[in-house]
């Protein structure tokens, strides 16, 4: 190698290391909180406040425990199927260490700062708590970033936006814009139909975390309520709630006399205190019998044992955690199904989410993810 060609490649490298090289690589990020965060690198390690985005990681970042360098314990503990399929996947994903939850106090800043990520990403609802402790002013002085995202709370006016940030944290943002173009498609083949058609919207009743919670917890006009209502029915819940979720009482659901019923479930037998609860979610469909059967058990109790959705049979399970994810348009596209079944005959909700496992996500589908008192026939 010549001088002139060794001169050429140590000005090159210098270059590399140069202001302007780091300046761009510099990248900025608005948050669902309307925040402007601003990085001056990509992004290398990352916490997750909420164990349970590794479902919407997971479909921008293949690898996702490429950059997740800690996270909290509650896709264990509420989708054990699920982190029991990433652990199958990724190994390294049992030696990611656990952090304690913000919103009740269990989280250490002293486990967050040894851990050095470059961010961490909560969901908006942590946002009360961490403003009350000052979180992103005391990680800010050691250059820890927080991001906030949302597949909970406004799922319509979130979900995208949200994919968009996390697709700029894992320097995905071609893959989220596809899965955020996929998400838009998928839930237009039902409000499009609906649009179009304008049909009677049954009343419906949504039995939150049924077995986790007492009678009668359920959801308010965001989230499944939300999803409700997108599926062409009536959610009765928002008519006594203005949050997202809450409960009412069993007397309220008896006046209303539901037309269907929903139960929310998941395999929570990791989840302390859980009992009676209906198990639906990856790879459930062994189990289905058992999980119809627990769903009977549980229309037995006095708010819905004389309802129009029990003695007409309609009643149903479906994945709690639908509700926590940007796959809310497979929920939204199997309940169009039991509240308009002539009119969605040809929608296939399992061919859906299978085909987006293909495309999107990184473990195999496992069917298992809703079952009827009528085993699923309409």
């Amino acid at each position: 190698m010549g001088f002139l060609h060794r001169t050429v490649v140590a000005v090159v490298a210098l270059a590399a290391l140069t202001p302007a090289a780091v300046m761009a690589q510099a990248f900025t990020v608005k948050d669902v909180a309307g925040r402007e965060v601003q990085f001056d690198k990509p992004v290398d390690r990352v916490i997750l406040g909420e164990g349970r985005l590794l479902y919407s990681v997971a479909a921008i970042e293949p690898d996702p425990f490429s950059k997740v360098v800690g996270w909290r314990n509650d896709l264990m503990r509420n989708d054990a199927d699920s982190y029991n399929a990433y652990v199958a996947k990724f190994p390294k994903a049992k030696d990611v260490p656990f952090l304690g939850n913000l919103t009740d106090g269990t989280l250490q800043t002293e486990t967050v700062v040894n851990l050095k990520p470059d961010a961490m990403i909560l969901t908006i609802g942590d946002k009360k708590a961490a403003d009350e402790v000052k979180l992103e002013e005391m990680l800010g002085k050691i250059g820890v970033k927080v991001v906030y995202v949302d597949f909970r709370e406004h799922i319509l006016k979130n979900t995208e936006p949200s994919l968009k940030v996390l697709g700029q944290l894992f320097g995905k943002s071609e893959r989220a814009e596809e899965v955020a173009a996929y998400w838009r498609k998928e839930l237009a083949r039902v409000t499009d139909t609906l649009k179009a058609a304008n049909p009677k919207r049954p009343n419906v009743f949504m039995y939150r975390a049924a077995g986790l919670v007492e009678c009668c917890g359920t959801f308010g006009p965001d989230n499944f309520g939300l999803m409700t209502d997108l599926a062409g029915g009536h959610n009765i819940g928002s008519d006594f709630l203005p949050g997202y979720t809450g409960s009412i009482n069993a007397e309220q659901v008896v006046a209303t006399n539901p037309d269907v019923i929903v139960v929310t479930g998941a395999n929570w037998s990791q989840t302390p205190n859980a009992k009676n609860f209906v198990n639906v979610g990856p790879g459930a469909d062994a189990s289905a019998r058992a999980s119809r059967e627990a769903l009977a058990a549980l229309m037995k109790e006095p708010a819905f044992s004389g309802s129009k959705a029990v003695k007409n049979n309609d009643v149903h399970a479906i994945w709690h955690q639908f509700y926590t994810s940007p796959y809310q348009f497979v929920a939204i596209q199997r309940m169009a199904k039991w509240f308009h079944p002539e009119l969605f005959a040809d929608l296939d909700p399992d061919a859906t989410f299978k085909d987006f496992h293909a495309k999107f996500l990184p473990i195999a589908y496992q069917p298992g993810y809703w079952v009827s008192l009528d085993r699923g026939e309409k």
